[in-house]
């Protein structure tokens, strides 16, 4: 009898990790029914991030707040999920210039206001805005104020407005502080910062492009903080929520793979499965895939992958399935479940232990 850990994050818009998991267990135990097969569905901090956590701490509670909810956790910790109330996938279209983080803070400031939190833990990949974060600012009680001294609007496009920050009725972050789960390193500014190479992914074009620099640019000279690694998270939330609101920065899928024990589940393995939507370079940078990929070579762990589509080969020679060399891409996006099971059954056939 073999130990099986499978772990894959979600197939963004198709299937979530828990299901995901579900599916693929069900395949293995098809063709292997002895084996123990243990799901833990995983998220490096960005869709999904909560039911991971969720199927895996039974002791979670969930807080209903605003239109989400966050989870309570036992030892006074609060988390929430930008994707499930700000999040790219809940837009009817993209509005890169006027979308915003504004519901995130409602969830931010119900969980700071709950006496049984000591700290926050804000996962905020999967963003559909680039606002540096004011939105959920405005909803912790900072007034962002342009030369008159009328409050600007939410988004984007409406940074380079900004005169002046008042701070003097705004919620403060519990005692221990608020960490802000991240999945990327790139810095708010720059080729590599928020605008530049996620905005288009929001929909912008090369000019929205170029005036959300300019009003990320203008937030950072008003706030007066230094641009950093990590900062350009979520179209610069990251980069607001620390300079205004004193919150550090954890890689995203380390900090989920401590609060659900994933290593230690992976330490006693005899092979993991991991898997997302697509496999593709950055898939190994700062991503959850990379990270159990990491966490399978430090305890000398096999690993295999479920994939619904890859532009880079399965790395160290592992095994993997890829959904759309199944099916075609659509059947596999309308029909994960049936096909991630497939999957499964195949890795169960091509293993020996």
């Amino acid at each position: 009898m073999a130990r099986i850990v499978i772990a894959p994050d979600s197939f963004k818009g198709s299937i979530s990790s828990s299901d995901a998991a579900h599916a693929i267990a069900q395949g293995w135990l098809s063709i292997r029914p002895s084996d123990e097969v243990i799901e833990i569905p995983f998220a490096d901090g960005g869709e999904g991030s909560l039911e991971a956590i969720e199927k895996s701490r039974p002791d979670s509670i969930r807080v209903q707040a605003g239109n989400g909810y966050w989870l309570y956790l036992p030892e006074g910790i609060a988390v929430v999920e930008l994707a499930q109330v700000s999040g790219i996938t809940l837009l009817a279209s993209l509005d890169p210039m006027n979308a915003h983080t504004y519901e995130l803070g409602i969830l931010l400031a119900d969980a700071a206001q709950d006496s049984r939190v000591s700290k926050i833990f804000v996962a905020l990949g999967g963003s559909a805005s680039t606002d540096g974060g004011i939105g959920a600012l405005m909803a912790l009680g900072y007034r962002f104020l342009d030369r008159d001294g009328n409050e600007i609007d939410k988004g984007g496009g409406e940074l380079l407005h900004l005169a002046s920050i008042d701070s003097s009725n705004a919620i403060k972050p519990p005692e221990k502080g608020v960490v802000a789960f991240v999945d990327v390193q790139s810095p708010l500014l720059g080729a590599h910062g928020a605008a530049a190479t996620y905005a288009p992914q929001k929909g912008a074009t090369p000019q929205q492009i170029t005036e959300l620099e300019k009003g990320l640019s203008h937030l950072l000279s008003v706030v007066g903080r230094a641009d950093s690694a990590g900062s350009g998270a979520a179209g610069g939330t990251s980069f607001g929520l620390r300079a205004l609101w004193g919150a550090t920065y954890e890689s995203g899928a380390e900090a989920i793979a401590r609060i659900v024990s994933l290593r230690e589940a992976i330490a006693g393995a005899d092979l993991v499965i991991t898997g997302e939507g697509r496999l593709d370079e950055q898939s190994f940078v700062g991503k959850g895939v990379g990270y159990i990929r990491q966490l399978a070579q430090l305890n000398s762990v096999d690993i295999a992958y479920c994939v619904g589509a890859r532009k880079v080969e399965f790395p160290d020679g592992s095994n993997g399935v890829t959904l759309n060399e199944l099916v075609s891409s659509e059947e596999a996006i309308s029909h994960p479940d049936i096909y991630l099971e497939k999957a499964g059954a195949k890795l169960a056939a091509l293993f020996s232990i």
